[in-house]
């Protein structure tokens, strides 16, 4: 049995933490703010009640799992899970009105056929028959696995393989190439492309292999949480406590302690200290230098050499509304409104089209953070009694990829905006509720009130490095969508989370709390979970 301290209280932090007190550990996790559930979060105002980070959950077999080894209560016994249904409605600026199914292949290819004319849904279905391949090939390695050495090169290729097959037929080299080679009707690219945008990937320089996130969505479906993605954190909070797990809220961690040449424990802002036998870090890994000081290590990253990514992704911009009257019936739960110029949005969050890594000639990058007119937006409209006060009340959440905040210690080469600027975030929010008049007609004449939540404040609650998002693993691009392995170069010290492997996401996140559990109590042979 040893002794476990736990930086952060994240999903993928609680679920390492939940799993390492069921294995017989003794887990002690140490959480900055107040609550658990790291981007995770609900906001409570006058009998409203919004989440502030994920508003759906997909792949919930991650979280079945969790719950059926932690405990005798499955997932469901814990909280409220339904399908939703339609998966979600697309408003493109041609005025053109599609709504997908949950999980139907035969509705999405009647749905789209419907929309955009007969051969579309055949075009969008064979692109999901590739993906498939991508899933098949990637899942073990991508989830399911501790990132290996004899990995890498495999998955720097990208998987996805060339349409129409034939020896001289070149695979497509992003997401956008996919879209306008296999795709074609520009609705269609924008619709693939926003799954990419809605992960903060730039859909021109993203591997094709990302064609996995649409499949994922369509094959395995999108779910709620009934009390919100803040109930699921909740359920977790208290599965952890139920196996013994110690928390302590309002903890900084301020340095990681080292002995031997292994990690042995944590400094906190306020002058304490915590010996343990082994640290779970759930922070961003770009933090880990700072927090280790003299005592990192050359080889930080471990054996496998990954390391977190130098180009940040981009942030969430959040409007929480209070409207007054009831919720329509028939309203559909999340909406996405496209953005007139795809272009102009890409370029206003990532930046024109290759010029990311463009260094200028006083060392610095050229900075492309700015604010698109009229951006992309999800309409979340949750058709749930505890997030309003009352019938005669609705609740809606509007959600867009921005360029993160142009905060100290962001990456110098990045696209940013001074989120904290006087006027800029109510200046966005504004335009954000314009656009989002197409899902929810009327929406101005119904505001009570409204709450805003940039990247910056992201940033302060969670400590991500300029509030970004962070996005879920993928093949292709030589290596460079991977993220750091689990176990680090320090012995004794383990990285989870989102910014780790696999990636973003809950469904990742919930797999890194599995993949460092398993290192932890199967040893470093440990091939994974299944």
């Amino acid at each position: 049995m040893s002794q476990i301290v736990v930086i952060g209280a994240g999903m993928g932090a609680m679920a390492a933490a939940a799993r390492l007190a069921t294995a017989g550990h003794r887990v002690k996790v140490f959480e900055r703010s107040e609550t658990p559930g790291g981007a995770v979060r609900r906001l409570e105002r006058d009998g409203f009640a919004f989440d502030t980070g994920p508003g759906l959950l997909h792949l919930p077999a991650v979280y079945r799992d969790l719950f059926l080894k932690t405990g005798r209560e499955p997932l469901e016994q814990c909280v409220a899970l339904s399908q939703v249904d339609p998966a979600a409605r697309h408003l493109f600026p041609d005025g053109t009105d599609l709504r997908l199914p949950n999980a139907s292949r035969a509705g999405v290819t009647a749905a789209l056929d419907a929309a955009f004319g007969t051969g579309s849904g055949a075009r969008w279905g064979a692109m999901l028959n590739r993906a498939r391949e991508v899933w098949d090939a990637t899942r073990r390695p991508l989830l399911e696995e501790p990132l290996r050495n004899e990995r890498l090169a495999a998955l720097g290729r990208d998987p996805y393989p060339a349409a129409g097959g034939g020896p001289l037929r070149r695979p497509a080299r992003s997401l956008a190439e996919v879209a306008g080679r296999e795709l074609r009707d520009p609705r269609l690219g924008a619709l693939l492309e926003s799954y990419a945008l809605a992960h903060g990937l730039d859909p021109r320089e993203t591997p094709a292999g990302a064609v996995v996130l649409p499949y994922l969505e369509q094959t395995f479906g999108s779910w709620y949480v009934a009390g919100g993605l803040g109930a699921l954190a909740d359920a977790l909070w208290r599965r952890c406590r139920d196996r013994k797990v110690e928390f302590v809220f309002g903890a900084e961690v301020v340095r990681i302690l080292e002995r031997g040449g292994r990690a042995a424990g944590v400094e906190l802002a306020d002058g304490g200290h915590e010996e343990a036998d082994l640290v779970v870090c759930g922070v961003d890994p770009r933090r880990l230098p700072g927090l280790l000081g003299a005592s990192s290590p050359t080889q930080l990253w471990g054996e496998v050499g990954v390391r977190p990514a130098e180009r940040r992704p981009a942030g969430r911009f959040t409007v929480l509304l209070a409207l007054g009257g009831a919720r329509p019936a028939g309203a559909v739960h999340r909406t996405v409104v496209h953005a007139g110029d795809r272009e102009a949005e890409l370029a206003a969050v990532f930046g024109p089209a290759g010029s990311r890594w463009r260094i200028g000639r006083s060392g610095r990058s050229e900075a492309h953070g700015a604010l698109c007119e009229r951006p992309t937006v999800t309409v979340l409209r949750p058709d749930d009694p505890a997030g309003r006060p009352d019938a005669e009340h609705e609740a809606v959440t509007l959600q867009v990829t921005v360029a993160a905040h142009a905060s100290a210690g962001a990456p110098a080469d990045s696209t940013a905006v001074d989120w904290a600027a006087p006027g800029v975030a109510e200046g966005f929010a504004d335009r954000v509720v314009e656009v989002a008049e197409a899902a929810v007609p009327g929406l101005a004449g119904r505001l009570l009130w409204r709450e805003v939540v940039t990247p910056a404040d992201t940033a302060a609650v969670t400590g991500s490095v300029g509030g970004a998002v962070p996005a879920p693993a993928l093949a292709g691009a030589g290596g460079r969508r991977l993220l750091p392995a689990n176990a680090t170069g320090l012995p004794g010290l383990y990285s989870v989370g989102g910014w780790s492997h696999p990636g973003g996401g809950l469904a990742h996140a919930g797999m890194s709390g599995a993949l460092v559990a398993g290192l932890i109590v199967e040893g470093a042979d440990w091939r994974g979970s299944y």
